[in-house]
């Protein structure tokens, strides 16, 4: 019997209207194109508005279009995965509400946070219902509507973030095609650096929190910044030779979208050109869950059946990892 593998056959996204430009956020605090430019590589991102608007909008209209782009029904899915960092609240899961908004009925459906890793970590988790024969068909959701946990009074990590949602189709294969290995890491000790301070059980809102302003993304910068580019460049390079790859067989670098630099010096680690790498941060900011899939969609085109890609991403916990996989469809 041939060996089933877990293969990416749809991908969608769906993007806010409203464009927050560098030039607006200079009237909103201290800061101008140039420093967040020369720092980030962010030019603008996409930001969700509306009244009652949540995560699980934008992850509903990717499902819905992703459905339709693929000729798939509602009732053949068996399974949704939320990758967010950002639920449209702590409980039931967005996953859940999302299912619900798309008309999805036959499918269960749960959440996976992983901060800026979700993605990854979620697409690995579906992977293995797929190659176990589980399910036919899983809709992997990377939504995050960083906005929200964002205070636009910190100039340091509010220009950093936009809102996206995205759905991937994932499905069974017997071709060399799809998810051919991954390496997922984490250290919990590194949560000090970046996190979300109040909220959860061990710290419940209160006013107290909230006039703290402990409801908003922290980051030490500078610490973040080392870790993530040695180990999401290590983790890459690893994933390179465990597989037996070489700069030259990589068709494409999908990297997480956290800051220009991190990309380019996990580019330069596996030795591999600019040209290799997705890179559309200057557009939509770090998106979390979404920053990786947003690429796929918007290279969608130019991928060809057989590319070899790496994903790799670094995210609050600390969490890290890499995916090696063969692309399963486009012209050969």
């Amino acid at each position: 019997m041939s060996k089933i593998n877990a293969a990416i056959t749809g991908i969608n996204a769906y993007l806010p209207d409203h464009i927050l430009t560098n030039d607006e956020l200079s009237t909103m605090v201290d800061t101008n194109d140039e420093w967040i430019m020369s720092r980030t590589g962010i030019k603008e991102r996409r930001i969700l508005k509306g009244e009652g608007k949540g995560t699980s909008d934008m992850g509903a209209e990717a499902v819905k279009g992703l459905l339709e782009k693929t000729g798939t029904s509602a009732d053949e899915i068996d399974l949704l995965i939320c990758a967010t960092v950002t639920p449209d609240m702590q409980f039931p899961a967005t996953a859940n509400i999302i299912s619900d908004k798309a008309g999805i009925k036959n499918a269960f459906s749960y959440d996976l946070n992983a901060a800026c890793s979700s993605y990854i970590y979620a697409l690995v988790t579906a992977s293995k219902f797929i190659e176990t024969g589980t399910y036919k068909k899983i809709i992997v959701v990377g939504a995050d509507k960083m906005s929200s946990i964002v205070d636009y009074s910190d100039r340091t990590t509010c220009v950093i973030f936009g809102d996206a949602g995205t759905a991937t189709l994932l499905e069974p294969t017997t071709e060399d095609v799809g998810i051919k290995d991954s390496i997922l890491k984490s250290d919990g000790s590194g949560r000090i650096h970046l996190h979300q301070k109040a909220g959860g059980s061990l710290k419940p809102a209160s006013h107290e929190t909230v006039d703290a302003k402990e409801h908003f993304i922290y980051q030490e910068g500078q610490s973040v910044f080392k870790f993530a580019v040695t180990n999401m460049a290590d983790v890459a390079v690893e994933i390179m030779k465990k597989n037996r790859l070489e700069p030259k067989d990589v068709s494409w670098l999908v990297p997480h979208q956290a800051n220009l630099r991190i990309v380019e010096a996990t580019a330069r680690r596996m030795k591999i050109k600019r040209e290799q790498v997705m890179i559309n941060i200057q557009r939509y900011g770090n998106t979390t869950s979404a920053t990786i899939p947003l690429c796929m969609w918007e290279w969608e085109n130019e991928l060809k059946k057989g590319d070899n890609l790496i994903l790799s991403a670094f995210g609050g916990g600390f969490t890290w990892g890499s995916i090696y996989l063969k692309w399963a469809y486009g012209s050969n």
